[in-house]
This record gives C-alpha cells, sequence and structure tokens, in this order.
C-alpha cells in the first residue's frame, strides 16, 4: 500500500513553519530589548515586573496585515518599530515612563525567520531611541494565515496622579507636541504613488517614494513620537491629554466630550505646527485637523502657564484655548466655528480588503 503525497509544499529550510516555535524563538529573544524594571524576564510562564509606586499604567494594540499595513511598503523592521511606538506613545500620554513590552507574534508558516528576527530588531531600535529602559519582558508566537502583532505596554506613574482625558477646563491653554497631519500625507503618498495599475501595493515605488519624500514616509512607517514630553507634561501640570492615533480633530473631541467643555484651535497656529515638522505647504490644509497616526500628544495646560512657547514644557506649542461648552454641550472648533468634519484614521471604515 502506498501513501498519497503530501499535498502541501515543502517548506524552505530557514522558515518559522519549518525550524518551530523553540528555535524561531531562540534567535527571536537575543534581538529584543530588556527592561529595567524586570525582576523575571522570559522564559518562565509569565515575567515579573517591579512596581515602584504600586500601580501599573497599561494600554494594549494590535497591527494587523491588511487595515494596519502592507508588507510591500513597510520593512518588518518598520513594523517592529511601529509597533513599539504606537504603544510607547500611549503610556506616554498619561504622563506615565514606559517600562515594559509584551509581545505576541503570528506569522504565516512561510515566513523567513529572519524577518521575525528584523522585527525584533526594530521593536529594540524603538525601545532605546524613544524610551530608553524600556523592553520586551515576554510574550507568544504563532502561525496564521495573516500576519499581526499584538503588545501590551506597561508604565510606570513614578507617585504622579495620571494624565486623563477629562481634566480639560476652560481657561486651559490647548497644546500640541510632534507633528500634525505628516503621517496622513505619508499614507495619502503611499495610496497615490506606490500601487501598480491593479492598485495593488508595489514595493518598488515604495522603495522610491521613501527616497523622494523621507520625511512624511517615515511618519507612516516609523513614526518617532515624542515619548518623554508624557512625563514632561505630567510635570508641567497638564490637565488632560491624549496620543494623538485618529486625528487632531477626531481626538480633540475626545478630550472635550471626557472633559465636559469645548475645544477651540486656532488654524493658522495648527498650521504652523504643521510646517514645522516637515509638512509640505502644498498639502491640504485639513490635513493637519484631520490626518491620523502621528502619534503625537495633544494637552491642556492651566491658564496660569504663560503663553510664550518657552513656558511650556518639552516640544508643546500652544494650537488653542478650552472654552466653556454651550446649551449644544462639546464641541470642536476652530477659530470659533464649529468644525464638523470628521476625518481621522478608523481602519474599519477605511480598510477596502485588500492586503499586499
Amino acid at each position: 500500500m502506498t501513501r498519497d503525497p503530501d499535498p502541501r509544499p515543502a517548506a524552505p529550510a530557514d522558515t518559522l513553519g519549518a525550524v518551530g516555535e523553540l528555535a524561531a524563538l531562540a534567535r527571536i529573544i537575543p534581538r529584543l530589548p530588556g527592561s529595567d524594571a524586570t525582576v523575571l524576564g522570559p522564559g518562565d510562564d509569565a515575567a515579573v515586573l517591579a512596581a515602584p509606586d504600586g500601580r501599573y499604567v497599561v494600554t494594549t494594540d494590535m497591527l494587523i496585515h491588511g487595515p494596519d499595513f502592507r508588507t510591500a511598503w513597510s520593512t518588518m523592521h518598520d513594523l517592529g518599530f511601529k509597533a513599539a511606538a504606537t504603544n510607547l506613545s500611549d503610556v506616554a500620554a498619561m504622563g506615565a515612563r514606559p517600562t515594559a513590552l509584551v509581545v505576541a507574534l503570528a506569522a504565516p508558516a512561510e515566513t523567513p525567520v529572519a524577518k521575525l528576527e528584523a522585527l525584533a530588531e526594530g521593536l529594540r531600535d524603538a525601545c532605546e531611541a524613544l524610551a530608553p529602559g524600556c523592553g520586551v519582558v515576554g510574550g507568544d508566537l504563532s502561525v496564521s494565515s495573516v500576519l499581526t502583532i499584538a503588545i501590551t505596554a506597561f508604565g510606570d506613574l513614578e507617585d504622579r496622579e495620571p494624565v486623563t482625558r477629562s481634566g480639560a477646563r476652560p481657561g486651559d491653554w490647548v497644546a500640541v507636541s510632534g507633528s500634525l497631519g505628516l503621517a496622513a500625507e505619508g499614507l495619502r503618498l503611499l495610496f497615490e504613488r506606490a500601487v501598480d495599475a491593479t492598485g495593488a501595493p508595489d514595493a518598488d515605488a515604495a522603495a522610491r517614494l521613501r527616497a523622494e519624500h523621507p520625511v512624511p514616509l517615515a511618519a507612516q512607517l516609523t513614526p518617532h513620537p515624542p515619548i518623554a514630553d508624557g512625563v514632561a507634561a505630567a510635570l508641567g501640570g497638564a490637565s488632560a491629554m491624549l496620543d494623538l492615533s485618529d486625528g487632531l480633530a477626531l481626538d480633540a473631541r475626545r478630550i472635550a466630550r471626557a472633559s465636559g467643555v469645548s475645544i477651540d484651535l486656532s488654524s493658522a497656529q495648527v498650521r504652523e505646527v504643521a510646517l514645522a515638522h516637515g509638512l509640505d505647504p502644498a498639502a491640504p490644509a485639513s490635513v493637519a485637523l484631520t490626518g491620523g497616526e502621528d502619534h503625537s500628544l495633544l494637552a491642556t495646560f492651566p491658564p496660569d502657564v504663560a503663553p510664550p512657547l518657552d513656558a511650556l514644557p518639552g516640544g508643546f506649542r500652544i494650537i488653542g484655548r478650552v472654552v466653556a461648552a454651550d446649551r449644544h454641550g462639546p464641541a470642536l472648533l476652530v477659530d470659533g466655528r464649529v468644525f464638523d468634519e470628521r476625518g481621522g484614521w478608523d481602519p474599519f471604515a477605511e480598510w477596502s480588503g485588500q492586503a499586499g
């Protein structure tokens, strides 16, 4: 009796499916950054972290091939860097110092282990560049038809109270640290100029685009949010703060609703900040208000913080004021007028179903 041949193609010798979990992890783990908060790191069923003031800030986020990224446009190093950066910024937005990451990764079985090593190096480089002392303390590795990166990040409040979205009060200054609209401009360029005749993502076109437009492409593919300014804002008396993951207009409304106030942005000051961080003057004026994924920090500061720019902590720059909500309730205003344009990043609404 003869056996039917296995219909599955043979896996190359150096893929995740061929080497298995243990061998892959043995190559990945040495490339991951360590954490200063580690009491017990990778190797047991769970890590043990120090909690100096008895509290943790905890957040989690996923990047999924298709709605969140295209492998034709992003290298694995890019994906590791961005996955870390987007979580670090959420910790920073609470006024906390990032201390540790837990990373769960599911990748197709045919993924070369070298690519997973590159992703680990992206995680390491992001931690070293954005949050020194923060590192990966554990996680999980599995196979899936869809590349998925899930990260849980931890932060230390260092005996401070968290800075929430609900503390803004009328008279407060509204300020931002980081870019506005730059990541959205990078994404627009990718969708317009890094695709083939069928509209599918084109890796060669993306590489050329990186060389031609390095600033917006880097803002989209490897964001460098101002992580240290989260602690600086907390120490500087910030009354409310959040991470601009979904766009200035959409996220400013979140502070307004949580705080029961209205926020009045200055279009001139918003534009000035956007241009100062490298936004092309030819880009639509609305992109600084509605473009998502900058991962900058939006904060409000009490009115006793003087208007001069050098009075604000870190890289924060004033872009508006908090005002009392009228009878219609909390709202976003631009130059005194209600701003209703939605904009912002919404992976569920924007995804066409393509990957690439």
